[in-house]
């Protein structure tokens, strides 16, 4: 007999935790006059930026804007390439694409699954302006190193932090490590709003500028566009009042998150590795925006655990050059770790809302695999 299903994600448990704070926050935006860019815009921005120790947040429509925006606003003038890696959704190579340059891809550690200063050091040109870490899963990646090699050779860090807003290592977040950071605020983020928004997060006023004029169509002043590359890209006024309100209970969701995901990885330790390895999260420089696990028999075992009642997903099941869209940017040398992760991954429930017993009825589907 099939068991309950456990729900893989579930937004409804979030919105009714934060539903009289969301609508006391709507009536405010309501009651303000202001639809786009009025005082909760400005207070979110202030406030993310506070959080996060960083020079300034600069609200945007989504986080693909923001990656978009923040590789336009940091690429040097002589340099056409971004770095990326091919394992993350290709958001990177769509915004990349957008922004009218060429995506080239660099392997990642076959461990973290993102790139470090000794996968991309191979792959740099004297084309490559902007090298993009992505800190996949929730995962803090290489970014110091990363940035040393990035400012020894004049290239642009770029951190996309969709799904790392507020990893820390050392009393530093993500998304201050890059010239410039990008974050997602996407329902399903660890900072989700009740649609989509995004922010870039930079260390200096000048990209700052350059982003906020960027967002609205390249103006210096109203009606007079003086930057190239413009568009229409802003976060609305409902949708920083509710970003402000989760930003609160950021760190208590991250740390719920990692509780989760422990108990999957000591459900699944005495597996045969080949079978089910859940990846960690044990400090505050992971966040747990999934729940990774590795399987060299990845169908199998996800048909194991659905019968069992316990949904399961894959991000991401496709290297970038693998897709249609991207496959005349497929690299001239073999990305191994890239390629074995994007075969061996799949995701198991995790969002805070989820019960103690949902949780223990998915570790007993993973105990049940042996």
């Amino acid at each position: 007999m099939r068991s309950q299903q456990v729900p893989f994600n579930d937004l409804s448990r979030g919105m009714s935790r934060d539903r009289e704070s969301f609508l006391e926050a709507a009536a405010a935006v309501l009651d303000s006059g202001y639809a786009i860019h009025g005082s909760q815009h400005a207070a979110f921005e202030a406030e993310l930026a506070d959080y996060l120790g960083a020079g300034a947040a600069v609200g945007v429509a989504s986080g693909t804007d923001a990656l978009e925006l923040a590789i336009k606003a940091v690429m040097p003038a002589d340099r056409d390439t971004v770095i990326t890696a091919a394992n993350a959704g290709a958001y990177t190579s769509t915004a990349t694409v957008r922004a009218g340059f060429v995506p080239r891809y660099a392997d990642v550690d076959p461990t973290s699954l993102c790139l470090t200063a000794e996968t991309v050091l191979d792959r740099l040109t004297d084309h490559v302006g902007v090298v993009v870490v992505t800190h996949l899963y929730g995962f803090l990646g290489d970014a110091a190193a990363l940035r040393e090699l990035c400012d020894e050779r004049g290239i642009a860090l770029v951190e996309d932090c969709a799904q790392a807003i507020g990893a820390s290592r050392a009393g530093r977040f993500a998304g201050t490590f890059g010239h410039a950071a990008t974050a997602s605020f996407y329902p399903t983020k660890n900072l989700g709003a009740v649609g989509d928004g995004g922010a870039v997060i930079t260390e200096t006023a000048i990209t700052a500028d350059r982003v906020r004029r960027l967002r609205q169509y390249g103006w210096e002043s109203k009606y007079l566009a003086t930057l190239s590359g413009g568009t229409n890209s802003r976060l609305d006024e409902l949708q920083a009042a509710f970003l402000r309100i989760r930003l609160r209970s950021l760190d208590e969701q991250n740390a719920r998150r990692r509780e989760i995901l422990e108990r999957y990885r000591a459900a699944a330790a005495d597996l045969d590795p080949q079978l089910l390895t859940v990846l960690p999260a044990t400090d505050s420089g992971h966040i747990a925006h999934l729940a990774i696990a590795r399987s060299a028999r990845r169908d199998q075992v996800r048909a194991s655990l659905g019968a069992a009642g316990v949904p399961t997903d894959v991000h991401f099941p496709h290297p970038d050059w693998e897709q249609p869209a991207f496959e005349r940017f497929a690299p001239d040398v073999d990305l191994p770790a890239t390629v074995a992760a994007c075969a061996e991954v799949l995701s198991l429930p995790l969002f805070p809302e989820l019960t103690d017993d949902e949780v223990d009825a998915v570790c007993a589907a993973i105990g049940a695999l042996a």
